[in-house]
């Protein structure tokens, strides 16, 4: 059986309790209980007055705060962001300046407080948590399980030529399987080179481009009698561009 936990209402009800039965002192219930006199006194003050219902915690509010900003000056911060549901604590506070001279106003801070303890702050939406960019999309458990294809950047060459290289890597051992510089992102050029490294040691079972060119939508091997055949088809709609370095772009199966 689990040992049963006292509340602070419970110690202070069975301290009241011990206190009318007068079997012990003030002295010894304060030592026993594990509080001061001053404490007990005030407990059993409490009791006296409002019974039962006085050893319940207490709101420990100040009564009077005197840097509160007045019931005046926070109807008139309202009222202006009625008229001016756009503007913020700085404007509004700037307004109230011009009509008001004498007034003395609140920081922006409290302003914006005011404003959003009224409910007059809209609420914000919360923008989806997006993942790592590199993270991989499907889990990787044995070699030649995943590829992984990126073109590593485009440079140009001492003959004003664009480079770019197409790298692809094992996604279990992080091997680099190839490594051809391409002179452009199509997939023509790059067709030949994973077929060759599929008849070298197989294909992959998926290919995955991490960040492939804007041109391609899809693309697709498959096994033949150990051979590859692609298919990439291009697109120029904006829709069919790829806006993020994730791994969503391009999956060859």
């Amino acid at each position: 059986m689990p040992w049963r936990e006292a509340s602070p209402m419970d110690q202070r009800t069975q301290f009241i309790a011990d206190h009318l039965r007068d079997v012990r002192s003030i002295t010894e219930l304060c030592a026993l209980y594990g509080v001061s006199r001053k404490t007990g006194y005030k407990w059993i003050d409490r009791y006296v007055r409002h019974g039962p219902a006085g050893l319940e915690e207490a709101s420990r509010r100040p009564r009077r705060s005197p840097n509160q900003t007045s019931e005046e000056i926070v109807s008139a911060i309202l009222d202006a962001r009625r008229r001016h549901p756009r503007w913020g604590g700085k404007k509004l506070l700037a307004l109230l300046h011009k009509r008001h001279p004498r007034w003395s106003l609140p920081g922006r801070s409290t302003a914006c407080d005011i404003l959003s303890r009224h409910g007059m702050v809209p609420r914000q939406r919360r923008r989806r948590r997006l993942g790592h960019p590199g993270k991989p999309t499907s889990q990787v458990l044995a070699p030649n399980d995943v590829w992984s294809a990126d073109y590593k950047g485009q440079f140009r060459t001492g003959d004003g030529r664009y480079c770019y290289p197409l790298t692809v890597a094992d996604g279990f051992s992080r091997y680099l399987l190839g490594c051809q510089a391409l002179t452009s992102t199509a997939g023509d050029e790059a067709k030949p080179i994973f077929t060759s490294m599929g008849c070298r040691g197989g294909f992959a079972a998926t290919t995955a481009c991490r960040s492939p060119p804007p041109r391609w939508r899809a693309c697709r091997s498959s096994r033949r009698g150990g051979s590859a055949s692609g298919s990439c088809r291009s697109s120029s709609s904006p829709g069919a561009r790829i806006r993020t370095a994730g791994m969503n772009g391009c999956i060859a199966r």
